[in-house]
């Protein structure tokens, strides 16, 4: 029969025989919150919907600017409250938007990841020019903002053309987020060497769990926990990463906010959790795993 077609970035490796190692003071679990922060075309009509609307779409716009005027700040102040560090995964739009919110990260620490220039659009529908020329002007303009350049990238509606990958590690990237295949942070093949992907949710965030499944927010803070609960016991035989994704439109409303509160305060006070953000995940395992 005719071999599947593949994307050849990656061998088949079960998570039960793979290197053993710790994360650092031997916790086995490392956490991380990814924050994402987007900004969006008025009456282009991509983006998150609350209710169907027509465009001009003043529902859903104004509902999803809710997240960058009102509910990233509540997320920030639950998060400073609980010391929680964080990886920011913005739009470079939101640069020329909302400052303020950028610089209120940055004065934090936290990790900014290259979350494309603006939710209106996806890598999926553009050429390789034109790919990797929006990628390089996001790592342009972070490093111009942040001092640094951005090391990690989740592209917007985790949409990928063909080359993403390698069109990444070519702009000077180490790692992605877009793929939710393992537990574990794993090197991809690229046209210009190894690169990495490390775990981010599609079950954990708040997208698919509220918007697309309609999950209450109990029952979404009840989701974090389990999973929490669930990895912890997992974590004794193999280190494992747990991302918890979060969108501030999303969470950031006040009912939400509460039990999110509760989820956090949880994975917090158990005491078994590296939390950290993804970069540093990446850089501890290409130090303590060979090769």
């Amino acid at each position: 029969m005719k071999p599947l077609v593949t994307h050849a970035r990656y061998a088949y490796s079960p998570i039960n025989r793979r290197p053993d190692y710790a994360w650092p003071d031997k916790k086995r679990l490392a956490v991380y919150v990814g924050v994402n922060l987007e900004h969006f075309e008025f009456g282009q009509g991509l983006g998150a919907r609350l209710a169907p609307s027509a465009e001009p779409d003043v529902l859903n716009y104004a509902w999803r600017d809710y997240g960058n005027r009102v509910g990233a700040w509540r997320l920030l102040e639950l998060c400073d409250a609980l010391r929680l560090p964080l990886a920011v995964l913005a739009n470079t739009a939101i640069y020329d938007y909302c400052p303020e919110l950028m610089a209120a990260h940055r004065a934090r620490g936290d990790e900014v990841v290259g979350h494309g220039h603006t939710n209106s659009e996806r890598q999926s529908d553009m050429n390789e020019e034109g790919e990797l020329a929006m990628i390089k002007a996001c790592m342009a303009r972070i490093e111009q903002e942040e001092g640094v350049k951005p090391r990690g990238w989740l592209s917007p509606w985790i949409a990928e053309s063909r080359a993403t990958p390698d069109l990444l590690k070519a702009a000077g990237f180490d790692y992605t987020l877009n793929w939710c295949h393992d537990d574990q942070p794993l090197p991809f093949k690229t046209r210009h060497g190894e690169f990495w992907s490390v775990p981010y949710p599609q079950e954990i965030n708040d997208i698919p769990a509220v918007i697309a499944r309609q999950n209450s927010a109990s029952e979404f803070a009840d989701m974090i926990i389990g999973c929490f609960d669930e990895m912890a016991v997992q974590s004794a035989g193999q280190p494992l990463v747990m991302g918890i994704a979060l969108h501030p439109y999303i969470v950031g409303q006040p009912h939400r906010l509460r039990e999110l509160r509760r989820a956090l305060q949880h994975i917090a006070a158990d005491g078994r959790a590296w939390f950290t953000r993804p970069g540093a995940i990446l850089d501890h395992v290409k130090s303590v795993v060979p090769g």
